[in-house]
């Protein structure tokens, strides 16, 4: 295969507009396409680059132009990391609307209210579990579109166990707010970018 195919890490995160983080993690949770080289280093078939790119653009609801902000939804049960997601993002000057709920059963009622285009959630919740509440939104196939990034204290081991649809993003705790915000951005200039 010609290496034009495949990308590098470096190469796919300019393409996505991610930081190099999050395309790492993106691979490691499944959700890019990618294998190693013999030396160690991840090569990314620009097929499946073109492919979260598409999809990007193609469930991007048409009722939301490029002016509007992004539609953040946290599901998150602790109090002081509720109020750190909140001033941490609020902080970035990114047109974001942020809604915050404690556990699962809420997200559900949020999301069922209004779609967010992300969802972040925590795994660990009282009443409905974040897995409990991502299988019930992932089996519904209208909501394709909302892109879920888990963040759990949680070892990956364990939630691979557990199972989460392949194309929710994991990332570890504490918040890696550097790569959500390169997550971010990258939703951002997806949406201004001319179809």
């Amino acid at each position: 295969m010609a290496d034009s195919e495949f990308l590098t890490t470096r190469q796919a995160a300019l393409r996505l507009g991610f930081s190099l983080g999050t395309v790492q993690n993106m691979v490691e949770s499944g959700a890019l396409e990618a294998w190693k080289t013999s030396g160690g280093h991840r090569r990314i078939p620009v097929a499946s680059i073109e492919k979260l790119l598409a999809r990007r653009r193609n469930l991007t609801p048409g009722t939301q132009d490029s002016g509007a902000p992004l539609d953040i939804l946290i599901a998150e049960d602790d109090p002081t990391l509720q109020l750190l997601y909140q001033l941490t993002m609020e902080s970035w000057d990114l047109p974001i609307k942020l809604r915050i709920v404690g556990n699962g059963f809420e997200g559900l009622l949020q999301v069922g209210q209004q779609v967010p285009d992300i969802l972040i959630a925590d795994l660990m919740m009282p009443g409905m579990d974040g897995f409990e509440m991502i299988r019930n939104l992932r089996a519904n196939p209208n909501l394709a579109r909302m892109d879920i990034i888990v963040v759990s204290a949680i070892e990956r081991e364990e939630i691979a166990k557990k199972g989460l649809p392949s194309d929710v993003t994991v990332m570890g705790k504490p918040i890696p707010f550097h790569e959500i915000k390169g997550f971010l951005l990258g939703r951002v200039a997806a949406r201004q970018r001319p179809l």
